[in-house]
């Protein structure tokens, strides 16, 4: 991720998230999965676990509800509007 954007989105979660008892990566991470792919906060849990964090999975719950609308709220703002290229072409009839 570059610098520009990275400092964006950390200084957006900054102002929703007051008190960090884990690192930032981490949270990002949890949520991302969470969101990205159908797994449960069970399935979440237990992946961190595999990994040496411990957390509990109504915590990552809470990072979720907190974090996903300001994150969209963030990519809305860099999102690029689509070109003509994305416009489909008709084709003559053969």
């Amino acid at each position: 991720m570059l610098d520009f954007r990275k400092s964006s989105i950390i200084d957006a979660l900054r102002k929703v998230l007051l008190r960090f008892h884990y690192p930032l990566e981490v949270m990002l991470t949890c949520v991302r999965w969470y969101v990205a792919y159908p797994l449960s906060l069970r399935h979440i849990e237990e992946m961190m676990q595999e990994r040496g964090v411990f957390v509990d999975n109504a915590t990552v719950h809470r990072w979720a509800i907190k974090m996903v609308p300001v994150l969209a709220a963030v990519f809305r703002r860099r999102k690029h509007p689509v070109g003509k290229s994305w416009v489909s072409v008709r084709r003559s009839p053969s």
